[in-house]
């Protein structure tokens, strides 16, 4: 039997990534989303190319078309900005009993596959919250590293728990749809706190106006939030005093995503945020944001990891079984771990 060939070294694939090999970004992006010492090094190396991306998220239940949305917005921005190069990532959820993905996205985006100016990555969320992938966050920097101008990460849809986006995004596109009653779940959420941007796609449903003034309604009563749960923990960040006139208000668009209708307003919405973030502080602030949770994710994952490579697995399992069997409780197996 052949020897398999070794992977290629990290140094040789960024490289080869950055210099436009489609195949050794697609590596590239598999290696970074497997983590470890070899990720580490991938993103250090590419950390200075970074941060020259407009990143969009697009969120929202399921059921509101965003798959189509983020479709027509790559389309549209290819077909009058082909200058521009389109990155996209849509995260899939991931079966609890397998592990595996339904990788659906590249399916409902077929139309995009011939055009060698998109690059279209599913990616799975591995179970964690938030709509988001755990590696998310790394790959947009390995796209943006890698030339794509606009970066458009597409959530899960889980309605309930898309907050993560607004720490990777630049712009939050927060997509409804007539007659779902997503107002009310949109409120118990908090999604609309997120929202820089808001899309009633399916505007040719019936009941479209019901829920754009529904949706104007719930931005009038809303205040500027000013704290961020992470980790379910409530932090309160230090913003800048804004006039009410100098604050954001998102706009309330209407599409017909299927009819490829509002995407051009849509597009002038996303130009107009980025501006705004350009020129007022909050821009700044969101990215010390961040950073701060970034780098806190790093710091937490790095930790447990050394403190399981120091206990070694036949010491936890021991621990878990004590756990699981009541013969002690998990906090003192905890502080026992750790001492």
């Amino acid at each position: 039997m052949a020897n398999s060939k070794p992977p290629e070294a990290i140094p040789a694939l960024v490289d080869r990534a950055l210099q436009g090999d489609r195949r050794a970004l697609s590596r590239l992006i598999s290696r970074v989303e497997n983590g470890g010492a070899e990720a580490w090094s991938a993103l250090a190396s590419i950390y200075p190319r970074t941060g020259r991306a407009q990143i969009v998220g697009v969120t929202g239940a399921p059921g509101t078309g965003k798959s189509t949305l983020v479709s027509e917005i790559a389309k549209y921005t290819r077909q009058h900005q082909p200058a521009i190069t389109v990155g996209i990532v849509a995260v899939d959820p991931t079966s609890p009993f397998s592990g595996g993905a339904v990788l659906g996205d590249r399916i409902r985006m077929r139309d995009l596959a011939g055009d060698a100016g998109v690059f279209i990555r599913s990616m799975a969320t591995r179970g964690s919250l938030g709509g988001l992938a755990r590696a998310t966050t790394d790959v947009v920097k390995v796209l943006d590293a890698a030339g794509f101008q606009l970066i458009l990460i597409e959530t899960v849809g889980a309605g309930q728990s898309e907050i993560d986006i607004a720490r990777t995004a630049d712009t939050v596109i927060v997509v409804e749809a007539p007659g779902l009653g997503d107002e009310v779940q949109a409120i118990k959420a908090g999604i609309l706190e997120i929202a820089d941007i808001l899309v009633v796609n399916k505007a040719d449903r019936d009941g479209v106006q019901s829920t754009v003034n529904a949706l104007h309604t719930m931005i009038d009563l809303g205040k500027a939030p000013t704290s961020v749960l992470h980790h379910g923990q409530l932090t309160t960040l230090a913003t800048p005093p804004q006039v009410a006139t100098d604050r954001w208000r998102p706009p309330v668009l209407k599409t017909i995503a299927a009819e490829s209708t509002g995407i051009a307003e849509v597009l002038e919405a996303v130009t107009q945020h980025r501006a705004y973030l350009s020129a007022h502080p909050e821009g700044q602030q969101r990215a010390r944001v961040r950073a701060a949770i970034e780098l806190e994710t790093i710091l937490r994952e790095s930790l447990v990891q050394q403190l399981l490579d120091h206990i070694g697995p036949e010491a936890l399992t021991r621990t878990i079984d004590q756990v699981a069997a009541r013969a002690i409780d998990p906090y003192s197996a905890a502080k026992q771990l750790l001492a």
